[in-house]
C-alpha cells in the first residue's frame, strides 16, 4: 500500500526528511512558508502556507488525503499543528503541544525533568521578573548561562564567562523582551547530540553528532542555527567512550518514560563534562543540521519507522552503515548578525560531487536559485572516516566559491577533532 505523506516545514533538515522517504512506498507532498526546490523536486506537490496555521496544514493535509504528517520545525508543533491533524484523523509524527515544551518552554523543561528525576539535570532557577533574575547572578557562586524561555532560533542563549561578562549578562536580560528567563549552572566540556525516534512508549537511538554554534572558525563568534556538525562510523564521536552514550540515552529513557504519550523525534542535546553527560536541552524535532548527519546513513526505511509509529506497533531496530558524515553549511555573507542577501548559489546536486547537497532559506527564481538572510545550503560529505567525510564536503564548497557567502572550513578537520578528544582528556585528567 502506498503511503500518502505530508511533509512540513521547508528548511536543510526537510530536505534531509524528503530524502529519506524518496524511493520508499510512498507519495509526498510538502508544504512550508519558504518554496524549498530541493523538496519541490521529491514531492508530488509543494504548496506555500503559514506552518503555523493549523486550520491551514490541516485542510492542505485533508485535500491531498495524507495518512501520515510529518513535522519538520519546532514553530509548528508550539502552534499545536500535531493536536491539529490529529483530530482530523490525520496520524501527526511529532510531539502535541503539550508533549513539545518539553522544547517550547525550557522553564518546562527544567522543572519537567527535576519533577520526575531525570538525570543529568544542572543546577538553575527560573525567573519572570528580570530584576530578580539580575540579583540572582550577583549571587550565584559561578558563572552562569542565560535563557530565554520561549524559542529564539538557538540564537538567544547567552553565557557568562564565555560570550558575556555576568554586567553585560545583566545588560542583556535588562535590554531584552523576554518575559521569563531561565539561569543555568555553566556547564564545562564538549556538546553532543543524540536522537531518538520515539513512539508507542519505545524510542530507537541514531549515533551521537556534535554541531557547530558558533558562527566563525575556532568557534569564535556569536550563536547561529548552526554552521556545522559531524558523525562518526560508531554510535560515539571521537572524545567518546561508549559509556559515555550509553549514559545519554538512559536520560533519553527516563524523559520518555515520564512523557508517555510522546511520539517524534526527541533530540537531546548533552555536555559531556568531568562527571559525565550533562542536559544542555531537549528538542522535540530533529536538528538541524543533525538530521543532515543522521538520515544519509540511516539504511532503515524511514517509511517502516512513520507506519509503525502510526500503526501502534513496535518500532523496527534502526541500523546505520557504519560510516561517519560531515556537514557544513553555506550561510550568507554577515549572518547571523547583519546577513546580506541576493548571491547566486553556484553548486546543485550534480555540481556537488560526491557531497549530498541540501537547500534550506534560498529564492528559486526564473534564471537561478539566490540566498535569503537565513543559511543557504548545506553539503554533507559521507565516507568511511571524518577526515574523507570532511574533504568530500569541502570540494563541495570549493565548487559553490565564497562570492556572497560565508562557511567554517574547520568543522571536521582532524585538528579540531583532536582538540575535542584533548579537552575532554584534560577534563577526565582533573
Amino acid at each position: 500500500m502506498t503511503e500518502t505523506v505530508l511533509l512540513i516545514g521547508g528548511g536543510g533538515r526537510e530536505h534531509a526528511i524528503a530524502r529519506a522517504l524518496d524511493g520508499s512506498d510512498a507519495a509526498l507532498y510538502a508544504c512550508a512558508g519558504n518554496r524549498n526546490p530541493g523538496i519541490a523536486r521529491i514531492a508530488e506537490d509543494f504548496q506555500t502556507l503559514e506552518t503555523t496555521d493549523s486550520d491551514a496544514v490541516v485542510e492542505y493535509a485533508e485535500s491531498v488525503a495524507a495518512n501520515i504528517a510529518v513535522v519538520g520545525p519546532e514553530a509548528p508543533l508550539e502552534a499545536g499543528v500535531a493536536d491539529a491533524l490529529e483530530a482530523a484523523g490525520i496520524y501527526a509524527f511529532g510531539p502535541k503541544e503539550a508533549d513539545a515544551r518539553i522544547e517550547t518552554d525550557k522553564a518546562f523543561q527544567r522543572r519537567f525533568m527535576a519533577e520526575n528525576d531525570v538525570p543529568g539535570n544542572p543546577d538553575f532557577e527560573t525567573f519572570d521578573e528580570m530584576e530578580a533574575a539580575c540579583e540572582f547572578i550577583d549571587e550565584y557562586d559561578g558563572d552562569l548561562a542565560i535563557k530565554p524561555a520561549g524559542l529564539t532560533g538557538g540564537k538567544g542563549v547567552k553565557v557568562i564567562g564565555d560570550q558575556v561578562t555576568a554586567e553585560e549578562g545583566k545588560k542583556y536580560i535588562r535590554d531584552s523582551e523576554y518575559d521569563r528567563i531561565v539561569l543555568e549552572e555553566r556547564l564545562i566540556g564538549e556538546e553532543f547530540t543524540v536522537q531518538a525516534f520515539v513512539a508507542n512508549g519505545e524510542f530507537r537511538t541514531a549515533p551521537a553528532v556534535q554541531d557547530h554554534k558558533r558562527a566563525y572558525e575556532g568557534d569564535e563568534g556569536p550563536n547561529t542555527g548552526g554552521m556545522g556538525s559531524y558523525s562518526d562510523a560508531t554510535r560515539e564521536l571521537p572524545f567518546m567512550t561508549a559509556d559515555d552514550y550509553e549514559a545519554a540515552v538512559e536520560i533519553i529513557d527516563a524523559v520518555v518514560d515520564a512523557l508517555e504519550d510522546y511520539r517524534g523525534i526527541l533530540y537531546g542535546q548533552f555536555m559531556l563534562t568531568s562527571e559525565g553527560p550533562k542536559v544542555i536541552e531537549f528538542n522535540a524535532r530533529f536538528g538541524d543540521p543533525e538530521a543532515m548527519n543522521t538520515l544519509p546513513v540511516l539504511e532503515t526505511d524511514f517509511l517502516d519507522v512513520l507506519t509503525a509509529a502510526r500503526d501502534g506497533e513496535s518500532l523496527p531496530d534502526l541500523e546505520f552503515a557504519d560510516q561517519a558524515t560531515v556537514c557544513k553549511y553555506a550561510v550568507p555573507e554577515g549572518y547571523p548578525t547583519d546577513p546580506e542577501a541576493g548571491a547566486k548559489v553556484k553548486v546543485d546536486e550534480k555540481s556537488a560531487g560526491d557531497a549530498l547537497l541540501y537547500y534550506a532559506s534560498v529564492d528559486e527564481r526564473d534564471d537561478d536559485i539566490y540566498t535569503t538572510t537565513s543559511r543557504s545550503f548545506a553539503v554533507v560529505g559521507v565516507a568511511d572516516s571524518i577526515t574523507e567525510a570532511e574533504e568530500i564536503a569541502e570540494d563541495a564548497l570549493a565548487v559553490a566559491g565564497d562570492e556572497g557567502l560565508h562557511m567554517r572550513h574547520d568543522i571536521g578537520k582532524p585538528d579540531l577533532v583532536q582538540q575535542r578528544i584533548d579537552h575532554v582528556n584534560e577534563l577526565r585528567e582533573d
